[in-house]
């Protein structure tokens, strides 16, 4: 029997064990994985077999950066092969900034590139506590972008598509903050298409808990990938001693340390320490970021439980 040739493509939508993958020629077709498991995801390039009128995915090609949780039960994964993430939360409800610094520690781990969306600019005082609030965060290399995506103005368009343009872009953020809105604003009409499809796989309740790629453009230059909203972001795979390593405003000062091994908790002529912000020094690490630093050096210091 003639063997079916392997084709590529890449996996547009994940839908537990069945995926969507776009082929090369822009035909989207349902795949399953080979086998027990169900590895594939969301940005995964893919050798695949055609079988009548679906396909079986033969091959997932090497990743060149994965973003995921992990928390003591189990790993959770995002998408795959990312160039940034942009974190959209908004001035109303509150966000949690022990979520916004995980997500953003997650992402430095991978060396994928973040950036904060802060949604809701419309809501006077409500954003301007939260801007103030970020300062930090805009003090260190993260891009912080000011939203207002319920009035989808052509100044936000114009001013996600600088950042966005040319890139692969996971849409990560709480429930509330915008993503649908975001996602209806770049890529209009995507999100129905979504309904659609998870319809046609009798998996409609799935389709608010599903990852899915979305094209921006005609060309296919620039792409979102809308992952579900996320209540907990556990840290798990990152080494303590790492931690201050995936902290912008923490980093520079690790090397002012006069013990290698450091925890920069309480070790005396801790370069950390000392660049903590006071009276005298404004512009140090602000008690809040080394808060949640001590607090996950903490967590992830525990011993595991079997």
């Amino acid at each position: 029997m003639e063997r079916i040739p392997l084709e590529r493509g890449l996996i547009v939508a994940n839908y537990g064990r069945h995926f969507l993958v776009e082929t090369e020629n822009g035909k989207r077709v349902i795949c399953h994985s080979r086998g027990k498991k169900s590895q594939g995801l969301v940005g995964d390039r893919v050798l695949w077999q055609a079988s009548r009128d679906e396909g079986t995915i033969e091959k997932i090609e090497e990743r060149k950066n994965l973003l995921y949780r992990q928390d003591e039960i189990r790993t959770k994964s995002f998408a795959a092969n990312l160039d940034q993430i942009l974190i959209l939360i908004a001035a109303q409800p509150e966000f949690s900034s022990s979520q916004l610094s995980r997500a953003l520690i997650a992402a430095e781990a991978e060396h994928i590139t973040p950036i904060i969306g802060l949604n809701k600019s419309d809501l006077i005082e409500p954003f301007e506590r939260a801007w103030e609030w970020l300062k930090p965060y805009r003090h260190m290399h993260y891009g912080v972008l000011p939203l207002c995506l319920k009035q989808s103005s052509e100044v936000d368009r114009v001013e996600l598509m600088k950042l966005l343009s040319g890139k692969t872009t996971l849409v990560l953020g709480p429930s509330g903050a915008g993503k649908s809105t975001l996602i209806n604003l770049l890529a209009p009409g995507a999100l129905a298409q979504t309904n659609e499809i998870s319809q046609a796989l009798n998996s409609g309740k799935h389709t608010t808990t599903s990852t899915t790629w979305y094209w921006v453009d005609s060309a296919k230059t620039t792409a979102l990938i809308d992952s579900p909203g996320f209540q907990e972001f556990g840290l798990n795979h990152i080494d303590p001693a790492q931690l201050a390593a995936y902290m912008p405003d923490l980093r520079p000062h690790v090397e002012n340390c006069r013990f290698y091994n450091c925890s920069h908790l309480h070790e005396p002529g801790c370069g950390v320490i000392a660049a903590l912000q006071t009276d005298g020094n404004t512009n140090g690490i602000s008690e809040n970021r080394y808060k949640i630093y001590s607090e996950l050096y903490a967590e992830l210091s525990q011993p595991a439980r079997y």
